[in-house]
């Protein structure tokens, strides 16, 4: 056995060991590759060195948050990857999101210095940011230690930071959710029958994003090849995967459906497909259906949660007939569904999932209550996540989701948080009250929509006007598609919002 597989057999790795250990049994093999070019095995594991050298020569200690602010790229991996290297945590952040959310998460998670690409450095250029800024097209090179330079070795265990996914890139105060190289680890080695090891993976969602990492990461860990796209744009996908014999990719649903209604999609060569993943956000059993008639090679629907929990996997290919569902919980993971007494249901009854397994969160960075808030603890003491989904088990134990418990709007594979939206909303003069829901689109899945009542004596001001300014304080993935002004806001008895109202009132609308 090479030193790899011993270590993938093994009860734990950590990834740059992983990496370090394939540079020598491949080192000629692509790693990571963009538009612009690639790192082999070999450049990737220096380049790592030398990001972790550079970090431990800057005074960077173990344990401290590195925050990047970029689009996917070979130097983006090489930074993530290096700062874990050097002990650090990765702190992926969301360029999307507004100038003032982004300074907030680097402050939050206390990050010492951020990586940027020249975009996202002029967008934060108005911005108070004490971390030192470190720009990929200008200061990245002169920044890395010399080639050959190698690091004062780390002791990372399981226990240990990862990486801190921001739940919101969006207004207020973000959470991170801390997730430990053991999660990670596990995310690797359960994918031992996957194929990455000659994989060449498709990567076309964001590097900040953990729908992205679990594709990312084992791709990596296993040895195999990852393809980043800058941005997504479905003809080029097409065109990179020909060109690259992808055997392996990760979806949101939308992209599938755009790759789809390319009407010129059965021109492309895409035999060398042999697995096709998606999760996210929900994906039509038409859809699907369609994948598996036109696209070869397996499909796997994955729903589970950022924070962890419990995760379910579809086998669409070779479950047909439950393409409505997204499958039964994955070994290892447990799943439960209850009341809003907190207590089990019966077998076939709706309720509230709740999960646990070896990919929970540590919890979220800084914010024990809502690390608590989060939880649910079984009659033994066991913790389990909530995941905020109302859902029941069909009589096979496949998962049926039903809808959500919260009021989540999830737009092109994006969490979108209604009550962002709606403070901002309440900032403009002329809105007295407001809400957000999401209604269904051709073009992202789902998109959010506003509904506000007029301050007394602003009547007349331009729903268009409201809008316009609405959507100029909020990030490029948060802006509503529409803003409607009604008389008066549907309200229960104790006071709460009827959302279903306002969305049954645009039940036959697609944005």
């Amino acid at each position: 056995m090479t030193t790899a597989e011993t270590m993938l057999a093994s009860e734990f790795a950590t990834l740059p060991d992983l990496i370090a250990a394939h540079a020598r049994d491949r080192a000629g093999r692509v790693a990571v590759a963009d538009e612009a070019g690639s790192l082999d095995y070999a450049m990737l594991d220096d380049r790592m060195n030398r990001v972790a050298a550079a970090l431990q020569r800057g005074g960077v200690s173990t344990g401290q948050a590195i925050a990047i602010v970029a689009a996917p790229s070979t130097d983006y991996a090489a930074v993530f990857l290096g700062a874990l290297r050097a002990g650090c945590v990765a702190a992926p952040i969301a360029p999307s999101a507004t100038p003032a959310s982004i300074a907030a998460m680097i402050a939050d998670c206390a990050a010492p210095i951020v990586f940027l690409d020249a975009d996202n450095a002029a967008v934060l250029s108005s911005e108070s940011v004490t971390a030192k800024m470190i720009r990929f097209d200008t200061d990245f090179a002169e920044w890395l230690a010399p080639a050959g330079t190698i690091p004062t070795p780390v002791t990372i265990d399981p226990g240990d930071g990862f990486n801190i996914i921001y739940s919101s890139g969006t207004t207020g105060t973000p959470k991170g959710i801390v997730q430990s190289h053991a999660m990670r680890w596990s995310h690797i080695s359960r994918n031992a029958a996957a194929g990455f090891g000659d994989a060449v993976t498709m990567i076309s969602t964001p590097l900040y994003s953990n729908t992205t990492l679990v594709s990312f990461l084992p791709t990596l860990g296993w040895g195999g090849t990852v393809v980043l796209m800058k941005k997504f744009d479905a003809r080029r996908y097409l065109e990179l995967a020909e060109q690259h014999r992808a055997t392996h990719t990760m979806l949101v649903p939308v992209q599938y459906q755009r790759i789809m209604a390319l009407t010129d999609f059965d021109t492309f060569d895409l035999a060398s497909f042999r697995l096709k993943t998606s999760t996210s956000a929900p994906f039509s059993a038409a859809l699907k259906a369609d994948v598996l008639a036109r696209w070869p090679g397996v499909l796997i629907e994955y729903y589970g949660m950022t924070e962890g929990g419990a995760s379910t996997a579809l086998n669409a290919t070779e479950f047909p007939d439950k393409l409505h569902t997204v499958g039964r919980p994955l070994p290892g993971h447990e799943m439960k569904l209850i009341d809003d007494d907190g207590n089990e249901v019966a077998p076939g009854e709706m309720g509230e999932v709740v999960g646990r397994g070896p990919t929970m969160m540590t919890g979220y960075f800084g914010r024990e209550q809502a690390t608590r808030d989060a939880e649910w603890h079984d009659a033994d003491g066991n913790r389990y996540i909530r995941h905020g989904d109302v859902a029941r088990f069909d009589e096979d134990g496949f998962l049926i989701l039903m809808d959500r418990k919260k009021d989540l709007i999830i737009s092109g594979g994006f969490n979108i948080y209604p009550t962002d939206l709606e403070a901002v909303l309440a900032q403009h003069e002329a809105v007295g009250d407001g809400a957000v829901v999401g209604v269904a689109s051709e073009k992202w899945g789902e998109t959010p929509v506003g509904f506000y009542v007029a301050r007394p004596g602003y009547e007349t001001v331009d729903a268009g006007d409201i809008l316009a300014w609405t959507n100029d304080r909020l990030g490029k993935t948060q802006r509503l598609a529409q803003l409607h002004r009604i008389e008066d806001m549907p309200r229960s008895a104790i006071g709460k919002i009827l959302k279903r109202e306002l969305r049954e009132s645009l039940a036959e609308t697609t944005v």
